[in-house]
């Protein structure tokens, strides 16, 4: 876990009351001693890349706090329109010795957490044993298309390690205080996410998350040069595009770059040429028809900037 290096970076210096919330987040590298039998392609794998992020605030802050980061996991999957999911409250099972911590304390972070839990507006369930052994939690367990359950985005409350750490801020009284530690992972294991993800669209990414968003198709290489610079225009526009020069029919590049499930395919001959256009073609849609090269930059820088999903026809 990343946890005491962000630790380490806040106690590195003295800080007052104003300072705070403090957030430190870093995409980290950390390792789990699975067992074989359990690893399982990208979604359960011995090393892994988390959104880390640690937020050191003052008890009056830690509502709010909460709420921001909630909202940040929110903001994560509605993008996606990853809605097939539910809300875990994880919380310490008290016949268990695996927690570390005053009683107290646990009380006032679950307190906090089911309070944050009924803002969303959403179900939510109670699970204890699930808490991490040093502060409750509330993990957003998402569906994949065959319904099996994923814990990706987590928010922790964390009393105990600014206690064992022995961290402090200087208060408005001038006495020292203790922070409350909050660990957010929007994403969770971004290698999980991605895995997820994948199934999640099928591999039929929209075009803003593609690798590959566009694919220029000349029909001959009498139009290779034409191909060419369309190519430079949308590179020079941001946009993930190739070239396919190669001497296969056009027929055959198309069922190539749909088999490659890439959105779109402008197809290039005498005719696009001659009045600086595109004919284009969407992996779902099928033919869209001539248009302008302007145009089409204009639609495809839109649909990358607003993150759209389903593509207008």
């Amino acid at each position: 876990m990343n946890c005491p290096h962000h630790i380490r970076i806040f106690d590195s210096k003295p800080h007052s009351y104003r300072d705070l919330p403090v957030r430190l987040a870093e995409f980290g590298t950390v390792y789990r001693w699975e067992q074989s039998g359990e690893l399982g392609g990208m979604t359960r794998v011995r090393c892994f890349t988390q959104d880390d992020a640690h937020l050191f605030v003052t008890p009056e802050q830690l509502d709010h706090e909460i709420q921001g980061c909630l909202e940040l996991v929110k903001i994560v999957l509605g993008t996606l329109r990853m809605d097939d999911y539910r809300v875990r409250v994880s919380l310490r099972d008290p016949a268990s010795d695996k927690y570390v911590g005053d009683p107290a304390n646990w009380e006032r972070a679950e307190n906090a957490l089911r309070a944050a839990a009924r803002s969303l507006g959403k179900p939510f369930t109670e699970e204890l044993g699930e808490a991490a052994f040093y502060g409750p939690k509330i993990d957003f367990v998402v569906k994949d298309v065959i319904g099996r359950e994923w814990q990706l985005g987590t928010v922790q409350v964390d009393y105990n390690l600014p206690e064992r750490f022995n961290l402090s801020y200087i208060g408005p009284d001038n006495e020292k205080h203790r922070p409350v530690m909050i660990h957010r992972a929007p994403f969770g294991s971004m290698e999980r996410f991605v895995g997820v993800l994948i199934e999640h669209f099928a591999g039929h990414f929209p075009v803003w998350l593609a690798p590959e968003q566009v694919r220029v198709l000349p029909i001959s290489e009498k139009f290779n040069d034409w191909a060419e610079a369309v190519f430079k225009r949308l590179r020079a526009e941001g946009v993930r595009a190739t070239v396919d020069l190669a001497s296969d029919k056009v027929g055959a590049k198309i069922r190539l770059a749909q088999l490659a499930k890439v959105p779109y395919m402008l197809i290039l001959g005498a005719k696009e040429e001659e009045q600086q256009a595109v004919s284009v073609r969407h992996r779902h849609s099928g033919d869209l028809g001539l248009q302008p090269l302007d145009e089409f930059v204009l639609r495809i820088t839109r649909e990358i900037s607003e993150r759209a999903l389903d593509h207008a026809g």
